[in-house]
């Protein structure tokens, strides 16, 4: 692990002089890519924050359509390989049909729904408070 700053207060960092010295000083097109930059360092904190979470509830998501499985494998780079796995295989049986009927389809949508809301917190939060 590192020493501070750590990743978080690095990104913040970068974050705020976009927001608070950039983007005030600049218009155009240069304004619009400040803007553009800062939300992606948003984008990319709160998927460090949530990463873990939300790996761990697709992953129990998954058992909960696919079947059980070992448990989610340690370490990031091979959880998310393995989450990806598992997506391929959800795929194919999508395609094969095993979802068409109940109970599957609603054990499916239960989780699509989940892992929806969980991307739309660190995609795009807003989407998720509705209109207004």
């Amino acid at each position: 692990m590192q020493d501070r700053p750590n990743v978080d207060e690095l990104l913040g960092a970068v974050q705020g002089f976009l927001q608070d010295d950039v983007l005030p000083g600049t218009s155009g097109r240069l304004s619009f890519h400040a803007r553009v930059a800062g939300n992606a360092l948003q984008w990319i904190r709160r998927e460090l924050e949530f990463e873990e979470e939300h790996l761990e509830r697709e992953w129990t998501g998954l058992d909960q359509v696919l079947g059980e499985s070992p448990p989610i494998p340690f370490g990031r780079r091979a959880a998310l390989a393995a989450v990806e796995e598992r997506n391929g295989e959800l795929c194919r049986r999508i395609n094969a049909g095993a979802f068409d009927t109940e109970p599957a389809r609603a054990r499916l949508l239960a989780h699509l729904r989940v892992a929806t809301r969980d991307k739309l917190i660190v995609t795009n939060p807003g989407l998720l408070q509705g209109p207004g």
